[in-house]
């Protein structure tokens, strides 16, 4: 850090203090020496003397702001000044001390001060990152991010038929939209069908079309959302709970291309490649019956698996800072950074909501801050509450591991109210599991 200050005694001073810190500093006597300094060692905070000759402190921070708009400047100033410090801090100023200084007030300050331009410098950085990635979608820098994304744009230049897999609110419909971006077919539409949203009979029209007098309210025809893909990408969501009679439609168009619209006698082919998601395991739904095999064999040519959020909690921070971003602007906030303790926060939590949940915690905390940085206390109240409380059990040596799972898990309980399915996630474990061990121990 740079101290600039008229009076070399004071700098001496000061030198002192914060070396016992820790702190590399170097001194200018004037504002015109400092913004030399500042030119040659780019230091990360300085600290001056609101009142110089030559060149207030105020000006040389208008001055090196230019050089650098992210470095902290703390002032130094009289008791009679303190106004003229709290427009200075208006200006961009970090913080100021006031004269006679003490010890730990300056040293309290510089910390916070040093931290601010931490803070500010990862956002930066991750800002940059974000930059590069936001035309893909998909955000991450984990090791299982960008194997995900890797694999993605491997299949992307091809006509194969990809199954997506993923929890709710990982991001599927993403994954989706980068295949299709990346893929020769990315001039022409992305048609997108929920299936689980459609009654049965509805879905088949949507898919496939009508022709006048298909049923009562048919008039006219109606092209379905194969033939409004045509060029492009149909991706069909929760594609195992579409009906059998409509997957065994979907089955012909996958195997040779060709169908007819409800009512109609016309053969028609289709020119879209189909992508297909499910938050259900697909092998699971034939097995119940839910999915045809056939039609499964013919979706899972290749399968890529969204990871939850808690198996990627290095993705967390940039998520984040990326929702941060996108909420700032059209909330109009002026929001700069995410405080190390609520980024701790975010990265302990389990997320059973997944990004989608993430996305609407930074929202919130968006809205609610009052400054311009996000805290703990502008986090939703379980994420906050997780942090300040966390499960702490007590256990002598060569307890039994039973009884170590029974207050783990009775533990958990408590602290989600009861809701079983949450308590799972949080433990790593099936529900099937943890309602196994509940049925035991009601039976002991």
């Amino acid at each position: 850090m740079l101290v600039v200050d008229d009076e070399e005694a004071n700098r001496l001073i000061l030198e002192r203090i914060l070396n016992r810190e820790g702190l590399k500093i170097t001194h200018a006597g004037d504002g015109q020496e400092a913004l030399v300094r500042i030119r040659e060692s780019r230091p990360d905070l300085v600290l001056t003397d609101l009142k110089m000759p030559k060149m207030s402190g105020m000006e040389l921070m208008r001055a090196a702001h230019e050089l650098d708009p992210d470095l902290q400047f703390v002032l130094m100033t009289a008791y009679g000044t303190v106004e003229t410090a709290v427009s200075a801090m208006k200006e961009g100023a970090y913080d100021f001390v006031t004269k006679p200084l003490r010890r730990t007030e300056i040293v309290r300050t510089v910390q916070n001060a040093l931290e601010k331009r931490a803070l500010v410098r990862e956002n930066r950085s991750l800002r940059d990152q974000l930059e590069r990635t936001r035309n893909e979608d998909l955000i991450g820098h984990s090791s299982t991010m960008q194997a995900l994304i890797e694999d993605a744009s491997q299949v992307a230049d091809s006509m194969a038929s990809v199954l997506i897999t993923g929890e709710s609110g990982t991001g599927k419909g993403l994954l989706a939209r980068f295949v299709h971006r990346n893929s020769p077919r990315r001039e022409g539409p992305l048609i997108t069908v929920n299936c689980g949203a459609l009654p049965d009979n509805l879905l088949e029209s949507e898919l496939f079309g009508y022709e006048p007098g298909a049923f009562t309210g048919a008039r006219g025809r109606k092209e379905g959302r194969f033939d409004a893909a045509a060029g492009g990408t149909l991706f069909l969501d929760e594609i195992t709970e579409m009906a059998p009679a409509v997957q065994a439609k979907l089955l012909r168009v996958l195997q040779d291309g060709n169908y007819e619209r409800l009512g109609g006698t016309k053969t028609l082919h289709s020119d879209a490649r189909v992508l297909a998601a499910t938050n259900r395991d697909p092998r699971e739904a034939v097995q119940s019956g839910v999915l045809r095999e056939d039609l499964y064999y013919r979706l899972d040519v290749i399968r890529i698996h969204l990871p939850p959020l808690r198996e990627r909690q290095d993705d967390i921070p940039m998520l984040a800072r990326h929702f941060v971003a996108f909420y700032t602007r059209r909330h109009a906030r002026k929001i700069t950074a995410i405080a190390p303790e609520a980024i701790e926060a975010l990265q302990t939590w389990s997320w059973p909501g997944n990004v989608r949940e993430l996305e609407n915690a930074i929202e919130r905390a968006v809205v609610l801050c009052r400054k311009d940085t996000i805290t703990l206390q502008d986090l939703p109240p379980g994420l906050a509450a997780q942090r300040a409380n966390p499960i702490r059990l007590t256990f002598e040596v060569g307890s039994p591991l039973s009884l170590v799972e029974r207050k783990m898990i009775e533990a958990t309980l408590r602290r989600v109210d009861g809701d079983k399915t949450r308590a799972a996630q949080l433990l790593g474990v099936t529900s099937r599991t943890l309602y196994r061990r509940l049925a035991e121990w009601r039976e002991q």
